[in-house]
């Protein structure tokens, strides 16, 4: 996410409806997880110009899942 911070990944992780906050166990239901601190214990982390996040797709319908992203990114362009 150019130019976000951890803030303005959560905003745009809490206006999501359709996808749930954690890790995929190969489930059927669309996640996102905010990625950004784990990349600090690396020996050689990662030089990002903003926040990482990690989305995982599931079988909902395209469209929906599209339209959520857009509200969760509409939230992450309102919080920059």
């Amino acid at each position: 996410m150019k130019g976000g911070s951890a803030t303005v990944a959560h905003a745009l992780m809490k206006q999501l409806e359709l996808f749930g906050m954690g890790y995929s166990w190969g489930g059927f239901e669309s996640l996102i997880t905010y990625e950004t601190p784990q990349l600090g214990g690396r020996v050689h982390p990662p030089v990002m110009n903003g926040a990482l996040l990690r989305i995982h797709i599931g079988l909902e319908s395209p469209s929906d899942l599209l339209a959520d992203l857009d509200h969760g990114l509409a939230a992450w362009r309102a919080a920059l």
